[in-house]
C-alpha cells in the first residue's frame, strides 16, 4: 500500500484550517494533512520539516505572504503542487501565483466542493504517475527539454525551470558560475550557425524554433565567440545578435533570457531596432509580452508606464505605425502561431494562455486573422519542419 500524500495548509484564520481540515475526504484522496500553519514563516519551517507534497496555502499572511512562501518552495521543491486560497478578487494576486507557476487557486469565499475536490484530484492523479521509463533517448530528453523550453519562454508552463535546476547540478553546471548569456537569431540557417561554434568556447545552446538560438558561455570565451559571430555576421548580414551582462545562478539565466526574448519580439514584430524607442514604449510592450493573458487596455498599460492616455496613443502611433490595440492582437496572434508551431499545447490552453479563454472561439478568431484553422496551420507547420530534417 502505497503512502499517503502529505498536505500542509497555511492559513491565519484558525476557522479556515480546522475547517479544511475536518470537512475535507482528504483520505479520499490519498492524502493526509500533516501539519497547518497560521502563518507563512512558520508554514516555511513546517514544509522543511514535513516536505508534503501539497501545500495550501492564503495568500495574505502575516510574517509571510503566500506568494512569497510559494517562491522560496518552488525553490527547493519545483513539483510540489501549491493551490492558493483568497478573500481577494484582484487578478494580480493569480497572476503573481500563476507567474510561480502554482498549481491552483481558489476564492475561499466562493469556491464549491466539487471544484476543490477536483484539484485535490489532479494532484494525486499528477503525483501518483509513474515516472518516465530510464530507457528514454538522450535525443528523446533534449527533445522534450527543447519543448518544454519554448513553451516557458511564451509564457505557457513552468515545467521548464525544473528541468533548468536539475540541468544545473549536471551538464549545465556553467549556470554556478559566471557566465554571459547571448540570444543569437536569424531567419533561415540557425542549426548551422549554432553546430559552428567552435567547441573549445564550452558553450551551452539551446534553440527555439528554426530562427532563434540561446548561447551561454563563461567569461573566457567572450572574444572569440564574438569574433565567429562578426565572421558569420559578414557571410549572413541578417544575423543578428543581443548580449546580456554577466550573470551567476539559475534565477539570473532566468532573468536575461526573459529579458532577450522581449527585446527579440520588439524587434521582430516591428522589423526596428527597439532600443531606439523611447522607454515608456519599450516598458509597454515588455509588460504586455510578459502577461498576454490580461485584459490590457490603452489607459491601464499607459498609466504603468507614466504617461496620459492620449500622450501614450499618440507617440505609440508614431514610433510604430499603429495603434496600440492593433498591437496587442497581433502579439497574441503570433504568440498563439510560436505555439502551435513549437509547442503540444492543446487549443483550449493556448487560448487561456492569450486570454481567449473559449478554445472554440480562439479557432475563430485564428482562422479569421490567417484564413485557416489552428488544426491547418500546426499541420502545415510540422510538414515544413519535416522538410527542413
Amino acid at each position: 500500500m502505497s503512502e499517503s500524500i502529505k498536505v500542509l495548509i497555511a492559513d491565519d484564520e484558525s476557522i479556515v484550517r480546522k475547517g479544511l481540515k475536518a470537512t475535507v475526504d482528504w483520505a479520499g484522496f490519498g492524502m493526509e494533512v500533516v501539519a497547518d500553519a497560521a502563518n507563512g514563516r512558520k508554514a516555511w519551517e513546517c514544509f522543511l520539516e514535513h516536505r508534503p507534497q501539497v501545500v495550501v496555502t492564503d495568500i495574505v499572511m502575516p510574517e509571510m505572504d503566500g506568494i512569497e512562501l510559494t517562491r522560496k518552495i518552488r525553490e527547493v521543491s519545483p513539483a510540489t503542487k501549491i493551490l492558493l486560497l483568497s478573500c481577494h478578487r484582484d487578478f494580480e494576486y493569480a497572476q503573481q501565483g500563476i507567474q510561480l507557476g502554482v498549481s491552483g487557486y481558489l476564492l475561499k469565499t466562493a469556491f464549491e466542493d466539487d471544484e476543490l475536490g477536483r484539484l485535490l484530484g489532479g494532484f494525486r492523479d499528477e503525483l501518483n504517475a509513474p515516472a518516465a521509463p530510464a530507457s528514454l533517448s538522450p535525443e528523446a530528453g533534449e527533445d522534450r527539454c527543447k519543448t518544454l523550453f519554448c513553451a516557458w519562454l511564451y509564457g505557457a508552463g513552468q515545467e521548464f525551470e525544473e528541468e533548468l535546476r536539475l540541468r544545473s547540478h549536471g551538464p549545465w553546471s556553467l549556470l554556478t558560475q559566471e557566465y554571459y548569456v547571448y540570444l543569437l537569431q536569424k531567419n533561415k540557417g540557425m542549426e548551422e550557425i549554432e553546430a559552428g561554434l567552435p567547441p573549445e568556447l564550452q558553450a551551452v545552446t539551446m534553440p527555439c524554433g528554426r530562427d532563434r538560438c540561446y548561447v551561454w558561455f563563461p567569461p573566457h570565451a567572450k572574444k572569440e565567440l564574438d569574433a565567429y559571430i562578426m565572421s558569420r555576421i559578414g557571410i549572413d548580414p541578417t544575423l543578428r545578435w543581443y548580449k546580456e551582462e554577466p550573470r551567476i545562478g539559475v534565477e539570473a539565466w532566468i532573468s536575461a533570457v526573459r529579458e532577450l526574448h522581449a527585446r527579440a519580439e520588439r524587434d521582430k514584430n516591428y522589423g526596428i531596432h527597439a532600443e531606439s524607442w523611447p522607454e515608456p514604449l519599450r516598458q509597454a510592450v515588455h509588460i504586455v509580452s510578459q502577461d498576454l493573458k490580461h485584459p490590457w487596455s490603452v489607459s491601464d498599460v499607459a498609466d504603468r508606464v507614466g504617461l496620459s492616455r492620449s500622450h501614450f496613443s499618440t507617440v505609440f502611433k508614431k514610433v510604430t505605425g499603429e495603434n496600440f490595440v492593433e498591437f496587442i492582437y497581433r502579439m497574441r496572434l503570433k504568440a498563439a502561431r510560436d505555439l502551435l508551431a513549437h509547442t503540444p499545447m492543446t487549443q483550449q490552453d493556448i487560448a487561456e494562455h492569450i486570454g481567449l479563454i473559449d478554445g472554440k472561439y480562439f479557432s475563430k478568431w485564428f482562422k479569421r486573422a490567417g484564413g485557416e484553422t489552428p488544426s491547418e496551420f500546426r499541420q502545415k507547420q510540422k510538414g515544413e519542419q519535416q522538410k527542413t530534417k
